[in-house]
């Protein structure tokens, strides 16, 4: 970690004091001057027709060839993550359809750049209506929109610049090409204006321990040399920060990193033992987990590698990837769940009928129903995995609705020689069945984020509704809980992976209620550990029950917040406000 004067170093702290607001991502605090990112070319409505038609439609069709090469070469160069995500954006510049749309405009007289603004246009309104994963990669799709016209119209890539400082990167939004090429020895944090707590840039900076502050409208204001202090805690940017501040964070970072070195397993103040596992999506993400602080894996989203295929992965291929993860983890917990993917994840070798809803459709385990040779190969391939590396991996499926559809997925996994089988509780129907369900498998998981979305309704991507998607809304809590409680009375654990783990806070209301295990980045993990170390279990259970019996969510959290020890809620940055 940098020391505090050498962030300091040439930036420009001449600019009057303001608090920029939005919503934090992570607990760490930093303070450095700004790195702008070059902007978006603009594109003119009323653009001239090209005078040669044919020379423009192979300039379209160069530029869009370019731009995927480099993605492709920056996809090469990353790992894990970035690396798939990388490589799903150079698909979007070589996908035929965007291809076709853009030259048939230009070989209709629209300007070229002005061409290519309008296909992608489209396409991404088509996203947006698809909702789920199509969604999400509508920023991929701008990024590659926004580099093919800046290339047509002979401007710098747009983009964060090279770093020759360490920096804070702040940007309109950040594309997975911007986040690839990030000097990551230089990035002391991220400050976008767009995107939200579950965008790629938040995952990815959750992902790396970067503070993150999203959806700060008037960071647009900020300049390079700005001297700015993120605090990702409480989720604003302090322009030209005094003496106060900077002290302030100065503690807090001293703080996180004394908290990081306490690596033993999780536990309440009086011993109750509560698991803390990481969520990974790629063998090189499991090898770069701590040896010492992780207890293991809780989610291990296989699909990462099936999604960017053409082709179904092969059993050698699948068998190959979940070893390294086995094998990385050296003998800890490792929970693998089934592909997640169909309808709003879309598989380019699995044809589906197109759906009005896709967050309804056919997604998670009921792939089985239309290509069922997805499960019985990958469950083979785990098996393979656990043969080769002696370990004993945990299977679970997702989107599961009933106890015959848990039922299933148990035979087929014990079929196929795994002995640990759960499913996801992320569907309303699953957490009012748990004891049925329960008495199929031998554990479950609570995928928070799409329980809450389908409990309230509400599309996790709408900002607007972002209210109805906290977690602490009360409908949601008693969902868990009744969860937990089958798993209690059944004597067989309930882990929660979803967003809600990484909060310390409501680790504390979720042990309270029974949960036998968290899962979250593992960059979350120390600041859990020190809240649960924090807490006897009496208190944990009156934080569980003020929670549960609040009105709304933000009366939920508050009261839940008042029962946290001071020291738990000065080291974290926990307001009550």
């Amino acid at each position: 970690m940098s020391p505090l004067p050498v962030l300091l170093a040439g930036a420009r702290p001449d600019a009057p004091s303001r608090v920029i607001h939005g919503v934090g991502v992570g607990r760490n605090a930093v303070v450095g001057p700004v790195a702008r990112a070059h902007p978006a070319p603009s594109v003119r409505a009323d653009a001239p027709a090209p005078v040669d038609t044919d020379a423009a439609v192979r300039r379209v069709a160069e530029a869009l060839a370019l731009v995927g090469d480099r993605l492709r070469e920056r996809a090469e160069r990353a790992e894990g993550t970035l690396a798939q995500v990388l490589a799903a954006a150079a698909a979007m510049a070589a996908d035929p359809a965007l291809l076709a749309d853009a030259t048939a405009r230009v070989a209709a007289g629209t300007d070229p750049a002005l061409a290519v603004w309008q296909s992608t246009e489209q396409f991404a309104a088509l996203f947006t209506a698809a909702g789920g994963y199509l969604a999400e990669r509508v920023t991929d799709l701008v990024s590659v929109r926004d580099r093919v016209i800046a290339h047509l119209q002979g401007l710098p890539e747009p983009g964060v610049p090279t770093l020759s400082r360490p920096s804070v990167v702040v940007a309109q939004d950040l594309s997975p090409a911007d986040t690839a090429v990030l000097d990551l020895d230089l990035v002391l944090a991220i400050v976008v204006e767009r995107g939200g707590p579950t965008s790629h840039t938040a995952i990815i900076a959750g992902q790396l321990g970067l503070p993150c502050v999203v959806r700060a409208t008037d960071a647009a204001a900020l300049v390079d040399g700005d001297l700015v202090a993120v605090d990702a805690a409480r989720g604003t940017v302090v322009t030209a920060p005094d003496a106060q501040v900077r002290a302030a964070v100065a503690r807090r970072r001293e703080g996180l990193a004394a908290l990081v070195a306490d690596t033993g397993d999780g536990a309440t103040a009086d011993g109750h033992a509560v698991q803390l596992l990481a969520n990974i999506g790629t063998a090189q993400d499991a090898e770069r987990l701590p040896v010492a602080g992780v207890q293991g894996v809780g989610l291990f989203r296989t699909e990462v590698l099936f999604l960017d295929a053409q082709s179904a992965p092969g059993r050698e291929d699948q068998a190959a990837t979940y070893a390294r993860v086995l094998a990385a983890l050296g003998g800890r917990k490792v929970v693998v769940r089934t592909l997640d993917a169909g309808a709003d994840k879309p598989l380019a070798f699995v044809t589906q009928a197109d759906e009005e809803n896709p967050a309804l459709g056919v997604r998670g385990y009921r792939l089985v129903r239309s290509a069922p040779e997805l499960l019985s190969t990958q469950l083979a391939a785990i098996a393979d995995a656990a043969s080769r590396t002696g370990q004993d991996p945990w299977v679970m499926a997702p989107m599961i609705a009933t106890a015959a559809e848990a039922s299933a997925f148990a035979t087929a996994a014990r079929r196929a020689g795994l002995r640990q089988v759960g499913v996801m509780v992320e569907v309303p129907s699953a957490a009012l069945r748990a004891r049925e369900i329960l008495a199929e498998v031998d554990f479950v998981s609570l995928g928070t984020n799409d329980l809450a979305q389908y409990t309230m309704a509400t599309d996790r991507l709408r900002g607007e509704l972002a209210d109805l998607l906290d977690l602490w809304q009360p409908a949601v809590l008693d969902l868990v809980a009744a969860t937990v409680e089958a798993g209690l009375e059944l004597g067989k654990p309930v882990g929660v992976c979803g967003e809600s783990a990484a909060d310390p806070v409501m680790a504390l209301a979720l042990t309270g209620m029974g949960v036998s295990s968290l899962s979250m980045s593992a960059t979350a993990i120390p600041g859990v550990r020190f809240a649960l170390r924090s807490h006897p279990m009496a208190v944990c259970r009156r934080i569980a029950e003020a929670a549960r019996s609040a009105e709304s969510a933000e009366h939920g959290r508050a009261a839940a917040l008042r029962l946290v020890e001071p020291d738990v809620r000065a080291a974290l940055a926990l307001d009550l406000t």
